[in-house]
């Protein structure tokens, strides 16, 4: 596997997911459309205040919570994605919304972010949410790039489906839905999966089904980001997520998905870390 081909690949991926995600079983964007911040219930509870701040939104997909970090007050924000076809869409939903003049959206890959990201890069929060790592086959380059972006003292906010819960398929095959193992924790190549479904809507099937994925340890991770200079916060483990990882998982009132009956182990992770 040569790194254009699992970008090739995975980017045919995400290109198709777009259309599916606008669709009537994909995201819900009535809030977004008249004026809210409505982040998933983790990511309210912990961000910080965002008046007056210039946020960079790494891997933001089609810019939906790009534009809710606008909402939510911050003056200026950019979003990077290596979809032609989300950012384009990004584009859009901001002229839609009457947003353009502070949100800038750039098509690239994430490892071409300090070139493709105009000078200076000296923004106060890096902001990166569900389902971004496991695209990447190099963690520790990740966290250097995010470091490299942020002024001194700056932010980095962080939310991610937990590496222990990825080890799991997603139990369809079970009659309980209950999860089987399906990746080695400690796996360093790439997982290949040719799977049609999506996270969102249930009854799409995609035409470009196969992905490259990697899963990255949580200790892997929190070195790499200390390493490239940032200070640990908080690490937060949750019990819930803002997909069904698993078939048995049961949505909550609040929108977030949890084990039907003990919380065998966590969903999701969190972190605030600052460049020092």
């Amino acid at each position: 596997m040569t790194d254009d081909e699992w970008r090739r690949v995975n980017r045919a991926n995400w290109d198709e997911r777009v259309a599916v995600h606008l669709g009537p079983g994909g995201y819900t964007l009535s809030g977004l459309r008249a004026g809210r911040a409505d982040f998933d219930p983790i990511v309210a509870a912990e961000l910080p205040p965002l008046a007056g701040t210039r946020v960079l939104h790494l891997q933001c997909h089609f810019g939906a919570d790009t534009l809710r970090l606008l909402l939510a007050g911050a003056a200026e924000v950019v979003g990077l994605d290596f979809s032609r076809t989300a950012i384009a869409t990004a584009r859009d939903l901001a002229a839609e919304l009457r947003l353009s003049e502070r949100a800038r959206f750039i098509e690239a890959d994430l490892y071409d972010a300090m070139r493709a990201i105009p000078a200076p890069h000296d923004f106060d929060i890096v902001f990166v949410t569900w389902g971004a790592i496991v695209w990447l086959p190099d963690i520790r380059a990740w966290a250097g790039i995010v470091a490299a972006l942020l002024r001194p003292g700056g932010m980095f906010y962080f939310a991610e489906g937990h590496p222990t819960a990825n080890v799991f398929d997603d139990g369809a095959r079970a009659a309980d839905g209950r999860p089987g193992f399906g990746i080695p924790y400690f796996q360093e190549e790439a997982f290949v999966d040719e799977d049609p479904t999506d996270y969102a809507d249930p009854d799409a099937r995609l035409a470009n089904a196969r992905t490259f994925q990697w899963l990255h340890p949580l200790g892997a991770i929190i070195t790499a980001l200390i390493d490239a200079g940032l200070t640990i916060e908080f690490l937060h483990e949750h019990d819930a997520v803002t997909w069904r990882m698993y078939a048995c998982l049961v949505r909550g009132e609040d929108g977030l998905y949890r084990w039907p009956d003990k919380p065998w182990l966590p969903l999701a992770f969190s972190l605030r870390a600052t460049k020092r």
